[in-house]
């Protein structure tokens, strides 16, 4: 019986601690972010959704979700033609994530982005396409814990958009987990939500 052939190469990402001295390298512990800096927010994101059992891509994805800039912090460590950068940090499947999360439109694509069919809006070509279940599952995720990090460490933010947040998380309800579901509603003070 002859040995299998080896597998082809492939990236491993590297460790959380080995991301966070590429983020430090970037200077994200230089800019300036509600509850600290860029970075301490990266990690607390990180940490959520660890917490909530997120596989290991979402959560290196979550670590490096501001890479590129988001629609809602335009500060980018990276540009866009540094893409295969970050790929060999984190690997290839958490970059997409992250790729993606930034490039997103989010006053367009968020009212449906629980809906199979929506189109997802991207704000570096302009244009609009479909992305699968998996990816917006990903993209709810990680905006849950975004938003809800802020919310945690920052009461202001928390009364000035913790409403808007519940009306949002309750529109991507099908795509949450159930730890995500149940920490908004831990955070926003509102209870009774119904089952998934």
């Amino acid at each position: 019986m002859s040995a299998s052939p080896p597998s082809p190469p492939t990236v491993v990402p590297s460790t959380a601690a080995q991301t966070v001295g590429f983020l430090r390298q970037l200077g994200a512990e230089q800019i300036a972010h509600p509850g600290g800096t860029l970075l301490a927010h990266l990690c607390r994101v990180y940490r959520l959704l660890a917490a909530w059992d997120a596989r290991p891509a979402l959560r290196l994805a979550g670590l490096c979700h501001a890479a590129y800039g988001t629609d809602g912090f335009p500060t980018a460590l990276l540009s866009l033609d540094r893409r295969t950068e970050l790929a060999r940090v984190i690997g290839p499947e958490a970059e997409e994530i992250v790729h993606v999360y930034a490039a997103m439109n989010r006053r367009a694509t968020y009212p449906g982005l629980a809906a199979p069919n929506a189109p997802f809006y991207d704000r570096f070509t302009g244009g609009a396409r479909a992305v699968n279940r998996s990816l917006r599952e990903d993209l709810a995720e990680l905006t849950a814990a975004n938003e809800l990090d802020l919310a945690r460490v920052s009461p202001a933010f928390r009364e000035q958009w913790g409403t808007d947040l519940l009306a949002l998380f309750t529109g991507f309800r099908p795509l949450l987990s159930g730890r995500a579901w149940e920490e908004a509603g831990t955070l926003l003070g509102a209870g009774g939500y119904p089952e998934k």
